[in-house]
């Protein structure tokens, strides 16, 4: 019995030791915009795979910058489709495992209720000292932002009152603590278990290039198994729902 119950100790303790050497750990660049449902996703798949992610959170073009100056990340979730490409044609980044994830949605919203209406007059009216956009050079939304006024005609007057924010996530916190009126950001941002606070416009999809967010595995996450079994996860049914939740149109 004793001899029996040793064996079986033994035999757990093997389990946990290759459970360990099992798991590893995935760093990924995120695009600011994502960090809800991201944040829900690692939960899903770290209880799944046993891997542990490590994400961090800011505009697409920064990310790409830290990426090409040699920044440790193994994966990058991004809210355009063209730096992906970019980064594998600069070796930077592993031929064949970009895919779209999600297509993102701009809005025009404000903390104040009633003052967004539901077709963007707002703009046209211009009854406001600011209006926040992330950083166009650096974040897709925020790009988003300008060819959406260009399109209605309202950039020229409008351009003197935009606040620049470093990330589509810094132009939420400019418009959620009232140090603009106004601004764009992503549809995932303003949508809590679907309501939202305040006032929005869905910015309708033909004013602006569609925001087509891609994953890559970049050079440093080359055949790691964490990198490949969260690209595998966020193409499976339990991401895709996440996803959908927070306002996203799948690919």
């Amino acid at each position: 019995m004793k001899f029996s119950r040793v064996l079986s100790l033994l035999l757990v303790a093997l389990m946990g030791v290759a459970t360990q050497v099992q798991a590893d750990e995935v760093t990924v660049a995120v695009a600011a915009n994502f960090t809800a449902p991201m944040q829900k996703i690692a939960l899903a798949f770290e209880q799944d795979s046993g891997h542990k992610i490590v994400a961090a959170y800011g505009s697409t073009g920064k990310f790409y910058a830290q990426i090409k100056n040699g920044a440790p990340f193994d994966v990058m979730l991004t809210a355009d489709d063209e730096t992906p490409i970019k980064l594998v044609a600069e070796s930077a980044a592993v031929a064949g495992t970009q895919f779209t994830y999600a297509i993102g949605k701009l809005v025009l919203w404000s903390a104040k209720p009633a003052l967004v209406d539901g077709a963007g007059e707002v703009l046209k009216k211009g009854a406001f000292d600011h209006i926040a956009l992330a950083n166009p050079q650096l974040a897709p939304y925020g790009a988003a932002a300008v060819q959406t006024m260009k399109a209605l005609g309202v950039w020229e007057t409008l351009q003197p009152k935009v606040v620049t924010a470093e990330s589509i996530a810094q132009s939420y916190q400019f418009i959620s603590s009232g140090n603009a009126l106004l601004g764009f950001v992503a549809l995932s941002q303003v949508l809590k278990d679907g309501k939202i606070e305040g006032s929005v416009w869905l910015v309708p999809a033909k004013l602006y290039r569609p925001i087509r967010q891609d994953a890559v595995i970049l050079e440093k996450g080359r055949g790691k198994p964490a990198a490949l079994a969260l690209m595998k996860f966020l193409k499976g049914a339990k991401a895709k729902v996440i996803i959908k939740s927070f306002g996203y149109e799948l690919p």
